[in-house]
């Protein structure tokens, strides 16, 4: 029976939202008939149709919320089932090129990581730990070989991963020829402002006088900033009305079309919104552009690093896969 096949029968055998549970002697048939319940032999250690299903069943329910259909939540299944199975056999197939590496790990990594599941998972709580391995059929031994072996493909995966490629120019240039559009800048400025706001029902009046002031101060050369502190009535104020870098959907078009045409270094009239007045000031200003190659070869590097580093990954497990004995029964 294909793995398709197997699968919509095994989850159309118990609810999962919505579907419905069949009994557990029928469940018990099912996987006699799947090849007494073996899914796959790697390297001569089983993996059961059980092993597969506690795997995938904690995946279920995001799956069935994104599929649109059952027939698309069937490939999802199908998809998925394919890629937990492959990860079950690398793992056992990981540990097994760690062994004939000679790969010795301190076990105070195995206790560290053996804490911090107790702490994380059980809240610290032995009790709970210990009915969490009866339910599981468990004992304390062969969860600790469990963390043992999950610890021991984490190690051997991150060293192979490691990549000590240099970039070189050429590459660099070529994947920034290829990716221009994500260096792309929407026209951009440094913002300050100064916000007045009516106490009461005191009306704009006021507001208007004070806009005034403010205005002739900074016509006498009064710092922006320091108007901000004394007279701006909203939570920016004690920052000398700083707003930082903003784009021109960041605020109303009624502010961005006054705002984007300042200089820097320069300041508007005052605006009046909804009751409110605003002041704006320009600290700086950045055009829309692609970045120059020279700004922005650091981060291509550090992305071409990770290519790099996941393409060796990927060849290493591929060896490891060509070199290691699996057997699929689904």
């Amino acid at each position: 029976m294909s793995l398709k096949r197997y699968l919509s029968f095994l989850f159309a055998s118990f609810v999962f939202l919505g579907l419905t549970y069949h009994t557990h002697a029928q469940q018990d048939a099912a996987l006699i008939r799947m090849g007494n319940g073996i899914a796959a032999i790697a390297e001569g250690e089983i993996i059961t149709i059980e092993q597969l299903r506690r795997e995938l069943e904690p995946i279920i329910p995001r799956l069935r919320a994104e599929a649109r259909s059952e027939k698309e939540f069937s490939e999802s299944i199908d998809r998925m089932s394919r890629e937990v199975l492959q990860n079950l056999i690398d793992r056992i197939l990981i540990v097994q090129a760690a062994e004939e590496k000679g790969l010795l790990l301190p076990q105070s990594y195995i206790d560290q990581e053996y804490d911090e599941v107790l702490n994380r998972d059980f809240g610290g709580d032995r009790g709970r730990f210990l009915e969490y391995l009866r339910a599981q059929g468990l004992t304390a031994r062969e969860f600790r070989e469990k963390i043992y072996k999950r610890v021991v493909v984490n190690v051997m995966r991150q060293q192979n991963r490691k990549s000590q490629s240099e970039i070189s120019p050429e590459r660099i240039q070529a994947f920034y020829i290829q990716n221009k559009i994500r260096f792309y800048q929407e026209e951009a400025m440094h913002l300050r402002q100064i916000i007045l706001t009516p106490i009461a029902d005191e009306g704009t009046a006021l507001l208007k006088q004070t806009a005034k002031t403010i205005i002739q101060e900074l016509a006498e050369g009064a710092n922006f900033g320091d108007l901000a502190r004394k007279y701006s009535q909203d939570e920016m104020s004690r920052k000398g009305g700083e707003w930082g870098w903003i784009e021109r959907q960041d605020i109303r078009k009624e502010l961005s079309s006054v705002a984007f045409d300042l200089q820097p270094g320069s300041y508007s009239q005052p605006v009046e919104l909804n009751n409110t007045i605003f002041i704006l000031y320009c600290e700086a200003k950045r055009e829309e552009l692609i970045q120059p190659v020279t700004e922005v070869r650091d981060t291509i590097e550090n992305v071409l690093v990770g290519e790099i580093a996941r393409e060796t990954q990927e060849r290493w497990l591929q060896q490891v896969r060509e070199n290691g004995y699996v057997r699929y029964f689904l």
